[in-house]
């Protein structure tokens, strides 16, 4: 969709201005006009992480004046496989403020405004109104939903893009002049349908693809020039190396958005039968240890079950673990086998998954089921440090 431009363009641009963005300057539907209109935007991108770190690098080096970036967590030796605006040396530091050095590496002429925060209800709104756009490359849909409603209440355009193994998705939403996030996913998926890219992987690439397309996008929110993905969502695929569009229309059902909501209880993190099964069935590593210390001394039996994926069992596992999928529990395959005789305890990374199957296990008559809180995760933490996490 063809849309005026988002900024007026700044008073100027200097000689050194000149020189660093002359190779836009020479395309006609940029020019001088189109880069001062940059130099005056304000843009924030909400997360510096795989859509972050491209989307940030090429906005800088685009020449966005001013550049807010979103981000609380700290950097990770598992990021550097696809967040490339951080380094080795960056690990364990802010991810927004090497977010922000990178930045200035890359372009000394751009302000950097960190937000070194987690983006909530009480925050959202305030820091969204000092930005003329908003890119957001956040990765759950609590967040989504968030962005999304501020957007909406402050009249303000965002760029959306979403990855996922080796695809990926982008859109622009902007409810004065077409549809919005919630026009395209009324409501989230059930708690632990959608596996994140921490539970399923992505490809590194892919964000380099989705996050270049995202500023494509911003830049011609900016200027006003081409025809923007409002109204349109981009899916890519990297094996097939296919790109499609599909129309997203205002959904003429959809309620009107008159403020922010509870986005944790309206996305859920596990299903209230994960919660409730849960409850008085949830035992912690340690309990684990002892359990399998028991066990080797002959002491006790059980079945402990591992609930994720083959390449996640292949990185790191709890000893004694047998590895049974989650999907084989809820498409009832592994019900069939599973022991009335012992006690039977499951894992998973973190334990969302472990206690969506747990549900369904204790659904079929294993009363005495147990998950592990904390999963693998804690195991490694607590019991094994030696042992990689991902």
């Amino acid at each position: 969709m063809l849309l005026p431009p988002l900024v007026e363009p700044a008073a100027d641009l200097t000689v050194d201005e000149v020189r660093r963005y002359s190779r836009h300057l020479i395309i006609p539907d940029v020019g001088m006009i189109g880069q001062k209109r940059m130099k005056n935007a304000k843009v924030l991108c909400v997360g510096a992480g795989g859509l972050g770190s491209p989307a940030l690098l090429y906005l800088a080096a685009a020449g966005v004046g001013t550049l807010g970036i979103v981000e609380f967590d700290t950097v990770d030796e598992s990021n550097l496989q696809r967040q490339i605006i951080h380094g080795q040396s960056d690990i364990g530091r802010s991810k927004a403020e090497s977010a922000r050095d990178s930045v200035n590496e890359i372009n000394p002429y751009v302000n950097v405004i960190v937000h070194d925060v987690r983006l909530d209800n009480d925050n959202v709104l305030d820091i969204f109104s000092g930005y003329d756009l908003i890119v957001d490359g956040t990765d759950n849909f609590a967040t989504r939903y968030m962005v999304n409603d501020a957007a909406v209440l402050l009249h303000k355009p965002y760029v959306w893009g979403s990855i996922y193994r080796f695809e990926g998705q982008v859109s622009v939403f902007w409810d004065d002049y077409g549809p919005n996030y919630r026009d395209l996913y009324p409501e989230p998926p059930p708690p632990g349908m959608v596996p994140s890219c921490a539970e399923g992987g992505v490809l590194g690439v892919l964000c380099a693809s989705i996050g270049s397309i995202m500023v494509t996008e911003a830049i011609k929110l900016i200027t006003g020039i081409g025809d923007t993905l409002l109204g349109r969502l981009m899916v890519y695929d990297a094996l097939e190396m296919s790109y499609r569009t599909v129309k997203i229309r205002k959904d003429p059902k959809g309620e009107p958005i008159l403020g922010l909501i509870d986005y944790d209880a309206f996305c859920g993190s596990i299903s209230e039968e994960a919660a409730d099964a849960a409850v008085g069935s949830t035992i912690s590593v340690k309990q684990l240890k002892t359990m399998l210390d028991e066990r080797a001394a002959g002491e006790r039996d059980f079945v402990l079950i591992d609930v994720r994926e083959p390449g996640e069992f292949e990185i790191v596992s709890i000893p004694g673990g047998v590895l049974i999928p989650k999907g084989q529990f809820l498409n009832g395959a592994a019900l069939v086998d599973l022991p009335h005789d012992k006690p039977v305890v499951i894992y998973c990374k973190s334990g969302a998954r472990s206690a969506e199957v747990l549900a369904v296990v204790k659904g079929a008559g294993l009363s005495d089921a147990v998950h592990v809180g904390g999963g693998v995760v804690a195991w490694v933490n607590q019991i094994e440090p030696e042992k990689p996490t991902y």
